[in-house]
């Protein structure tokens, strides 16, 4: 078994163990430092940062920045009213703030589930308006960084109950209930994204009755949602698996019911052993929210094309923007990936 002190001598073995390890550890040294010097030289030295178009065209190689400075807003909220801003920024920071303290465990306390309902009511209240004062915004112009953690947080905290009730369905002892779980998480899991957005969108009107159309946005987080809990579904069914039968057994043997079996041994062990698994498709959907762009919802990356698209002065520099769009993915996807790494070590202290 190797051990600690190991480290550093084996990463030495794999990086120069041998004279072909060598060779590519030294092509891939000088690949980074020329590929970092060039980028830093294009992105940092001739660089553009203030918000000045002019400055920016007169610049052959190097980035305009500048592009970020005078556009991060509508990049951020699409075309939320430029004067209410200010509400949905409030919102993200609500969300946000609700999301990373849920991610502690020491806040799974009985109360965090109103708090998750106020949160998502105060949500809703700053972003459509209407009451206290607030102007009303429709669905349509709502957009940016609050529709991306909107469309991520809702949908995930919506599709998980589904997909536990999926995942102990298909392992359920009737055989109707085992039967339709089934065959709706092999249904949904065999089409893309894009249809089920596509369908949810232009499809379910026609089957509305006439004069009652769900807004749009509903319609896209409602399949959203479905989509998300059939791949959730299958994920904690593995867990499930890996929970030893022996421990139902037992617990059913010392008088513990069907359900409180479920909910008290295998349940929490199932989720533990699927945390990476769980955050990796929890990265997955934040990522996919990028969809809704074609039903005409514009989140993050739909914003910037609008930001943009629409202003001759400032669009050559698309690359920029999308690199700080990229910064924003990237920032938000690593914060999760890094937290999957302290809960799994949190959850697995004291077990071997």
């Amino acid at each position: 078994m190797r051990n600690v002190a190991q480290g550093p001598i084996a990463w030495r073995s794999e990086l120069w163990g041998s004279p072909l390890r060598a060779l590519a550890t030294v092509l891939l040294v000088v690949l980074l430092a020329w590929g970092g010097f060039h980028a830093i030289e294009w992105g940092v030295v001739h660089a553009v940062f203030r918000p000045d178009a002019e400055a920016c065209r007169a610049v052959q190689h190097g980035a305009c920045w500048g592009v970020v400075a005078e556009k991060w807003r509508p990049m951020l909220f699409g075309r939320f009213p430029y004067e209410e801003q200010w509400r949905p920024a409030i919102a993200v920071v609500v969300l946000s703030a609700v999301t990373v303290l849920s991610a502690w465990p020491r806040s799974w306390r009985w109360w965090l589930a109103p708090l998750w309902i106020a949160a998502l009511l105060l949500f809703v209240l700053l972003m459509r308006g209407g009451v206290a004062g607030l102007v009303p915004v429709p669905t349509s112009r709502w957009g940016g960084l609050p529709l991306t953690i909107g469309l991520a947080v809702v949908g995930l905290a919506l599709a998980f109950p589904l997909a536990l009730l999926l995942a102990l369905g298909r392992r359920s002892g009737w055989p109707v209930v085992r039967t339709l779980s089934a065959s709706y998480i092999e249904l949904v899991r065999g089409v893309p994204l894009i249809s089920v957005l596509f369908m949810a969108s232009f499809l379910l009107p026609l089957l509305w009755p006439a004069g009652w159309q769900p807004d749009v946005l509903v319609r896209v987080l409602a399949g959203l949602t479905l989509f998300v809990a059939a791949y959730l579904a299958e994920i904690i069914r593995g867990g499930l698996q890996a929970v030893p039968r022996g421990q139902t057994e037992v617990a059913m043997a010392l008088g513990f019911g069907r359900w409180p079996v479920q909910r008290d041994i295998v349940l929490p062990q199932a989720l533990r052993l699927v945390v990476p698994a769980l955050t990796n498709s929890v990265v997955g959907t934040l990522k996919d929210t990028s969809l809704v762009t074609v039903v005409g919802l514009f989140e993050l990356t739909g914003a910037l094309g609008l930001a943009l698209g629409g202003d001759p002065t400032w669009r050559p520099f698309y690359l920029e923007g999308y690199l700080f769009i990229a910064a924003v993915y990237w920032v938000l996807c690593f914060g999760l990936s890094r937290y999957s790494v302290w809960l799994e070590r949190r959850l697995g202290e004291g077990t071997r």
